[in-house]
């Protein structure tokens, strides 16, 4: 499989300050990479050296196999991108903007049809012919990703695409950002919103404090723990048969040190344990952040 965007020890400073450090990027074409960290962990900083905008202090950097910024000339035309907000005339139409943008990157032929088609895609088939300035931020996010969509990328590089979505919204960009991927492109998002990660990404990386602390596939990030959790109204009797085992006890909420759900329901009915759920302990991807990010040396400290 041919890595869309690939790093080697990406690094860059601000005079002290160690903005990214040392990151090893893996995204392979065909995935959904969710691209996640806290305010000032680097991703904004990484990206805009992915698209040559910042130049590295050191380390490597390639997109669709081709290194940047030097073959940018030749990699931007196939990268749609949303960065730091959609730009957009407000004294225009929303259709006007895109006519200004295609203009910069397309021929002229099938102009109009190339429009009118991700403006429907992207729900702004009717308010496309609307002036900016009477969009919300919402709208402008659509025409933020109609404008990437124009040149069919093989590389999308979005930042919080689904900012200022009412519910329906999010999902409606979901599943266009799936059928897009679905069709052969492949997407680099980072987003805040990590259920809505968990259901698009097939592949996540954390960074923080520009360190990339995790890089893994959205099904080994899922894998069953090795524990199970119980919920029981008998958790005193289900403590004393279980002998040690259980290592988390909230409410009537049990975390078992076990892999076998299947045995330890045999074991807890068996003796009378009134059993209402039982399943494996799966991490969400909540979880996996948390864990991966938390100072252990803050931990229990009061600010």
């Amino acid at each position: 499989m041919t890595a869309a965007v690939a790093t080697r020890g990406l690094t860059k400073r601000y005079g002290p300050v160690l903005a990214v450090d040392g990151i090893d990027l893996d995204v392979q074409e065909g995935d959904v990479y969710g691209f996640l960290g806290a305010n000032g962990s680097g991703k904004t900083t990484t990206v805009r050296i992915l698209l040559g905008l910042v130049l590295a202090t050191s380390g490597e950097a390639e997109v669709l196999g081709r290194p940047m910024p030097r073959a940018a000339a030749s990699v931007l035309p196939e990268v749609g991108t949303l960065v730091e907000g959609p730009a957009a005339y407000g004294h225009l139409t929303g259709r006007a903007n895109l006519e200004l943008f295609d203009a910069m990157g397309s021929g002229r032929r099938g102009r109009r049809a190339r429009i009118g088609d991700v403006l429907e895609r992207v729900g702004l088939g009717v308010a496309g012919e609307r002036k900016v300035k009477c969009y919300s931020l919402g709208m402008r996010q659509r025409l933020g990703l109609a404008a990437a969509l124009l040149g069919a990328p093989r590389l999308l590089v979005l930042d919080e695409p689904t900012n200022g979505l009412d519910p329906q919204g999010i999902r409606e960009m979901r599943e266009l950002l799936l059928a897009l991927n679905a069709a052969g492109t492949t997407i680099f998002l980072s987003s805040h919103l990590l259920a809505e990660v968990e259901q698009m990404c097939t592949r996540v990386g954390v960074l923080d404090r520009g360190r990339l602390v995790v890089q893994e596939s959205m099904h080994v990030l899922q894998q069953p723990t090795g524990r199970t959790v119980v919920v029981t109204p008998d958790g005193d009797r289900a403590l004393a048969l279980l002998d040690g085992r259980v290592e988390v006890r909230d409410g009537q909420r049990l975390v078992i040190r076990s892999d076998d759900a299947a045995g330890l329901n045999r074991l807890l009915v068996g003796e009378g344990v009134r059993v209402l759920e039982l399943a494996p302990e799966r991490r969400g991807l909540e979880q996996v952040v948390l864990d991966a990010t938390t100072d252990p040396t803050q931990v229990g400290v009061s600010s």
